[in-house]
């Protein structure tokens, strides 16, 4: 349900204050995105907190979902949380591990707005309402010639468009990320502009394998890897699979992204993975894989050639980086 709320009305004050600080005490307990037993319904009702978590707060009722491909070696969750790109809390690789520790992700509301029927505010719950989760363990390669094998735990992105039911002028869509200089110290560089903005063709956030993600290893996001809502197209580089996602805008006109902004030469609209092209330092014909030594093959499209080649039938790929 999408809601809008005036800014100076609490929860607080519509509702019987005990019932509400007990709402948020569950809410808090429980994760973002937990299903309720065997239902693969999520919502207020439907949340609860599994014990045992390992690292933090445990997702349960969860499916598998698409398998990077047989035989690879997953990362480990210390590789994929310690080893991150996410220049909102530093520029060094450790930095988001180091300072994310205390950022808050809950309440978290995402504003949807641009050629849409359902504009408005709407509150993590009902992003996640509705949805079953799944284990999608994803490639993720980065400009920076290193790679990942991550399972990610989330729902794919059109169902998240079809409740905003866009409009036939919505050829695209635009995310943005928080920016919240009390909680994000990289905030003070100017090394970009913030905040961060990514974008997608519709038909591409509207392909299966493009997912929002809550969870990591069958667990509750921790903030370094995007907490509490991001995107994984996992035939992109990383730079496109935005972080702390707070706005939704479809739009007519292809937008001009963060990194695409700062250096379009390096960074463009597209993204795909392309062993062909090198717009950055560094050759993208081979990568390494963290934990491993030696570099491998960089594979088109990442290895999901045949499910999404087909989208691009026509297109100079050199050209429309």
């Amino acid at each position: 349900m999408l809601i809008k709320r005036p800014s100076d009305v609490r929860s607080s004050e519509i509702t019987d204050k005990k019932l509400y600080l007990n709402r948020r005490d569950f809410i808090r307990a429980s994760a973002v995105a937990l299903a309720a037993g065997g239902a693969g319904l999520l919502g207020a009702e439907a949340l609860v907190q599994a014990k045992g978590a390992p690292h933090g707060r445990k997702l349960t009722g969860i499916k598998k979902g698409v398998i990077a491909a047989p035989g690879e070696k997953i990362n480990s969750w210390e590789d994929i949380t310690s080893y991150n790109n996410y220049y909102e809390f530093g520029q060094d690789k450790d930095d988001p591990a180091r300072t994310s520790g205390k950022f808050k992700t809950e309440p978290w509301t995402v504003t949807v707005e641009g050629e849409c029927n359902k504009k408005g505010v709407m509150n993590l719950e009902d992003v996640l309402k509705g949805e079953t989760l799944e284990e999608r363990v994803y490639r993720h390669r980065c400009v920076e010639a290193w790679s990942m094998v991550i399972p990610w735990v989330g729902f794919p992105l059109a169902n998240f468009i079809k409740k905003c039911d866009p409009t036939s002028k919505a050829k695209f869509v635009e995310f943005t990320t928080i920016a919240d200089g009390r909680q994000m110290p990289g905030l003070s560089s100017p090394i970009l502009d913030w905040p961060y903005r990514e974008g997608l063709r519709m038909d591409e956030a509207l392909h299966p394998l493009t997912i929002l993600v809550v969870g990591l290893y069958d667990e509750v996001l921790p903030p370094q890897d995007g907490a509490p809502l991001r995107l994984a197209v996992p035939w992109k580089y990383g730079f496109k699979h935005i972080k702390s996602i707070v706005k939704v805008k479809f739009v007519e006109k292809q937008p001009i992204n963060t990194w695409q902004e700062q250096n379009s030469a390096w960074y463009g609209f597209y993204s795909n993975v392309n062993p062909t092209v090198n717009p950055v330092r560094w050759t993208q014909a081979t990568e390494r894989r963290i934990g491993e030594f030696f570099m491998r093959k960089t594979l088109m499209f990442n290895g999901y050639g045949d499910q999404v080649a087909s989208m691009y039938s026509g297109m100079d790929l050199r050209k429309n980086y």
